[in-house]
């Protein structure tokens, strides 16, 4: 690391502390654990359409500059086989995160030194690093599914020196009971669902902490806190950020194409309900996520210089969508509606229920994770308590 590169590192770190976004505590092991140890030597950007390859012996300076920086570092493409040519990559499916993002989960886990963690989805490593600088490598095992990414994980912790850190390539929805029960379970990839090994691993008092989503609702860090009869309750603690999802249970996003054809004949109406208030706000969308699920939404920007563009709302197994239309200088706007769910009803119904109950915030909503299911319940009002229960697949 060059001297303008390390201060200018150090100056991040020190303004994620002032931001109050990392714990002081964790500033040594910032400093010290090598982020470009951790970094593969090829990375990749986006240009376009398409993420394409940086390789550090073609451009050591901004390959060091991506390495250092603020933003997330894209270190695989496709599961590890690119799809386009020369190397060009789809969809991320493993990167470095956002320095920020990284601290925001270890200071929502609250490790404090002395404790056993088990990470879900190793990655490139660097978190495990900088766990292992904090409590012990011997105090932190680390599971990732991609035999490649845990390999050269490995690797790289052995070269920061880190080497008795445990790497397990496996799959972190089934947890690593070995070592168990641990303190701390955080994953780095999402989980919808949460996977009761986890509860069944971490001792009682101790924390679970993990992205969640939905395809409603893409994003947010949810905490538990597991309990002495085997079940773990806790809420969003972060309703802005995104992870990558746990590999048996990405979301698969449906295009406007896949479920829109040209022959369908859709119900039209129109509406004084401005679209952006059903998909900005994260409080709104979680509430419409857990009334309507299998729901998600596209906005497609004007094409053209008048002002106008569009909001669609799709359920690819139902073959089902709705379209809001927005026209500048009008206050009422057409809506589309097909298929056997009417998508727009559903939505504007449970927003308008969201506003009934006081608006309240996501992070009001409890989850509470059993052997058999995942129930969500906010009780805003007494009157107005909504529970739903999401059935788990078998332990």
């Amino acid at each position: 690391m060059t001297s303008a590169v390390s201060s200018s590192w150090a100056g991040l770190v020190d303004d994620l502390i002032t931001e109050e976004v990392l714990p002081q505590q964790w500033r040594a092991a910032f400093l010290a654990v090598p982020r470009e140890v951790f970094i593969p030597d090829v990375i990749w950007r986006q240009v376009g359409d398409w993420l394409v390859p940086l390789r550090r012996a073609d451009d050591p300076e901004e390959w060091l500059r991506r390495a250092y920086g603020s933003g997330y570092v894209v270190t695989q493409v496709d599961d590890g086989t690119p799809v386009g040519c020369e190397g060009r990559g789809w969809v991320p499916t493993s990167s470095a995160s956002r320095p920020d993002i990284v601290a925001l989960m270890l200071a929502a886990g609250r490790v404090e030194p002395g404790m056993r963690v088990l990470e879900i989805g190793t990655g490139t490593g660097y978190s495990a690093a900088l766990l292992a600088h904090q409590l012990g490598p011997e105090n932190v095992t680390t599971i990732e599914i991609d035999p490649e990414l845990a390999a050269r994980a490995q690797a790289a912790l052995a070269t920061a020196g880190y080497h008795k850190v445990t790497v397990i390539t496996g799959d972190g929805a089934q947890g690593y009971p070995t070592r168990g029960p641990f303190d701390r379970v955080l994953s780095t990839a999402a989980a919808p669902q949460v996977p009761y090994a986890w509860v069944t691993q971490t001792r009682p008092g101790g924390l679970i902490v993990t992205p969640w989503n939905s395809p409603y609702q893409p994003a947010g860090l949810l905490s538990l806190t597991v309990a002495p009869d085997g079940t773990a309750t806790g809420g969003l603690v972060n309703t802005t950020i995104s992870f990558m999802q746990l590999r048996d249970q990405r979301i698969h996003r449906a295009t406007i194409a896949e479920v829109v054809r040209d022959t369908d004949v859709p119900d039209i109406s129109d509406t004084d309900l401005h679209a952006s208030h059903l998909c900005n706000s994260p409080d709104a969308r979680f509430a419409i996520e857990r009334q309507v699920p299998h729901c998600e939404w596209e906005y497609v920007p004007a094409s053209s210089g008048d002002g106008r563009w569009c909001m669609w709302f799709l359920d690819s197994a139902t073959r089902s969508w709705a379209r809001f239309d927005y026209r500048p200088d009008t206050e009422r706007w057409p809506v589309h509606q097909f298929g056997p769910r009417r998508l727009w009803d559903k939505v504007t119904a449970a927003y308008r229920w969201w506003e009934s109950a006081g608006r309240p915030p996501a992070t009001q909503w409890r989850f509470t994770i059993t052997a058999d299911r995942q129930n969500v319940e906010l009780q805003a009002m007494a009157e107005q308590c909504l529970v739903v229960s999401d059935h788990l697949p078998a332990p």
